[in-house]
């Protein structure tokens, strides 16, 4: 039996509906049947939302792509002072 893992690019799955997690549940299947591991990579978030919904997301895997951070503008710098005092 082969082991190893099989990646599925679902980046082309832009409104993902039941019927698309149906086919990728049965594509898990026989992946597994195989002896090999689904992995889903470019997943949106429409479809992963979709696979946890559907109460798939222990069973199939979906690579996380991380988003990159937004960085402040770098050199700007907030000049320190102290607050005036409140009258009583």
């Amino acid at each position: 039996m082969a082991t190893g893992t099989v990646n599925l690019n679902c980046a082309r799955i832009k409104r993902p509906d039941l019927g698309a997690i149906d086919d990728i549940a049965r594509i898990h299947l026989g992946v597994r049947r195989s002896g090999c591991d689904l992995q889903l990579t470019s997943a949106g978030d429409e479809l992963t939302a979709l696979i946890e919904f559907a109460g798939l997301g222990d069973v199939l895997r979906v690579e996380v792509q991380r988003k990159p951070e937004q960085w402040k503008e770098p050199g700007r710098v907030e000049e320190e002072r102290e607050l005036p005092d409140t009258p009583i």
